[in-house]
């Protein structure tokens, strides 16, 4: 029976977001667990949808002996803060090495890849060096990290398999840590290695592009992919990851690493899907909608055929890509576009603003109030300082429901819903992005009966939101995960690299 210690450390860094991930956004994460250490893991990650949980089925069917480390997470943010990486490492390591003083046969760990940290740009790869200083090289260490990773030399040389999520919307987050786990299960019966190969794009591709619902991605994750995994014997894992373009560091972008029997085969893998990516760098892009016109666009086309509501994503303050979750420029682009005027009305959330929610509590339901409302994190931006009514309140207390957060128990604190112009603000005291139709739900509001739902999400929001959507708009309203990494300073990069795709 296998020893294998078991853990996991998620952030992504938009290191052009205004606020740091310290200790206590890991010890009090909105959406995900927080940070548990030991036994009290498994508890914290059961029945959640996340890679951790995946891998843990799976080892227990093959009766591994688990031995937890931590797992902790926090909501994408600017850089994680030299004290949370050094405190949360230290737990896991000290867990570590006490495991390894009794034996171990195998590692896995629940990853995301795109970490940076005030004194480190590779979080990954620094902790994955210091888990192997303590394990040595006859440990074979295993690794789930997230599509968007920053795939960098450190994480595939410490590693010695790296799977990926195949979806955008992330619907195989489980999925994902279960196939690890069984190459880690391979790896330890086998007491051999597999032969690795690295390749990496010169250009990044913007967030909202990578989603595999489109092409080329769709194509790149699914008949050329799972072609070259079919198509070779000796291919034992393929991984392809979209990197995340606001991360400025050296190692930034796309990448992908394969694992073979033989090394020719792990480089004829590489290469054919590398060679891909790269004859589909022109076409990684769609229109992107000023918030004005979106809300034009979306009147236009709900006077037309279909049914259900235009779905506006206002991906520039997506909580799930370092936004602050509070910006302004898409609710003030509906007050004044009139969207609350069509069939159904319009609603738009999740508006991160403690005082606003509490607030909200204050006074009975169906009076209104004046609010400053949002505004009140990211730089240029001001509160919309209006009278609102509030329509309901709620404890931030719920489950999601969704195909992506199915599970997931969510702590947003104080939560109400506004009202303006028929317009709906959805209220949290958290910032997390919108991909799940609960949050709205937990003030009453079904998605499905109204009429335009601007969503503070860039794409996760489609696996729950597009299958009831007439239309689907992305919109950059101002805030900080920029659709377009071209337009931005970045100071960290290597020499050549291409801040978009070229068309």
């Amino acid at each position: 029976m296998p020893r294998i210690a078991v853990g996991g450390f998620q952030h992504e860094t938009n290191t052009f977001a205004p606020i740091q991930a310290d200790m206590t956004a890991f010890e009090t994460p909105a959406g995900w667990p927080a940070l548990s250490r030991g036994e009290a893991m498994f508890a914290s990650v059961d029945g959640v949808h996340i890679p951790i949980t995946g891998a843990i089925e799976v080892l227990r069917e093959a009766g591994a002996e688990m031995v937890p480390l931590c797992w902790s997470n926090a909501t994408p943010s600017a850089h994680v803060t030299e004290d949370a990486f050094e405190r949360i490492t230290k737990m896991m390591l000290d867990d570590l090495s006490e495991a390894r003083r009794s034996g171990l046969d195998g590692v896995y760990l629940d990853l995301h890849g795109a970490m940076v940290c005030e004194h480190v740009q590779d979080g990954e790869g620094e902790l994955l060096r210091r888990v192997r200083d303590i394990v040595g090289p006859d440990v074979p260490v295993a690794v789930s990290l997230d599509l968007h990773a920053n795939l960098t030399e450190a994480m595939v040389r410490y590693a010695d398999v790296i799977d990926i999520y195949r979806t955008y919307p992330h619907i195989d987050m489980g999925e994902t840590g279960g196939r690890t786990a069984k190459h880690l299960l391979k790896l330890i019966a086998s007491g051999g290695r597999w032969a690795k190969a690295f390749r990496r794009t010169e250009f990044l591709i913007p967030l909202n592009f990578g989603c595999t619902d489109i092409n080329p991605p769709k194509t790149l994750y699914g008949t050329d992919m799972m072609g070259l995994l079919a198509g070779d014997s000796k291919l034992s894992a393929l991984a392809l990851a979209m990197g995340f373009p606001l991360s400025d560091i050296a190692e930034v972008g796309p990448g992908l690493v394969a694992y073979g029997d033989d090394q020719a085969s792990a480089d004829r893998a590489a290469d054919a899907l590398i060679g891909l990516t790269n004859a589909h760098e022109a076409a990684f892009g769609e229109k992107i909608w000023q918030p004005d016109e979106a809300v034009v666009e979306a009147k236009r086309l709900l006077a037309g055929p279909g049914t259900g509501p235009v779905v506006l994503a206002d991906t520039q303050d997506n909580p799930g890509g370092g936004g602050t979750g509070d910006t302004t420029g898409m609710l003030r682009a509906m007050l004044a576009g009139g969207a609350g005027d069509v069939p159904g009305g319009a609603a738009i959330g999740v508006f991160n603003d403690t005082d606003s929610a509490e607030r909200a509590h204050q006074h009975p339901l169906g009076s209104t109030a004046d609010f400053d409302l949002g505004g009140k994190l990211f730089p240029g931006d001001t509160p919309l300082s209006a009278l609102f009514e509030v329509r309901a309140t709620g404890d931030g207390r719920f489950t999601g429901t969704g195909p992506m957060w199915g599970g997931a128990r969510y702590e947003m604190g104080a939560y109400a819903r506004l009202r303006r112009n028929n317009v709906d603000v959805v209220v949290g005291s958290a910032a997390e992005q919108a991909g799940d139709q609960s949050m709205f739900r937990h003030v009453g509001i079904e998605p499905s009966e109204l009429g335009i739902l601007a969503v503070k999400s860039s794409v996760h929001f489609r696996a729950d939101f597009e299958p009831l959507a007439r239309a689907v708009l992305t919109v950059a309203a101002p805030g900080p995960v920029y659709a377009d990494p071209g337009s931005l300073d970045f100071r960290n990069v290597r020499s050549g690299l291409r801040l978009r795709p070229t068309r």
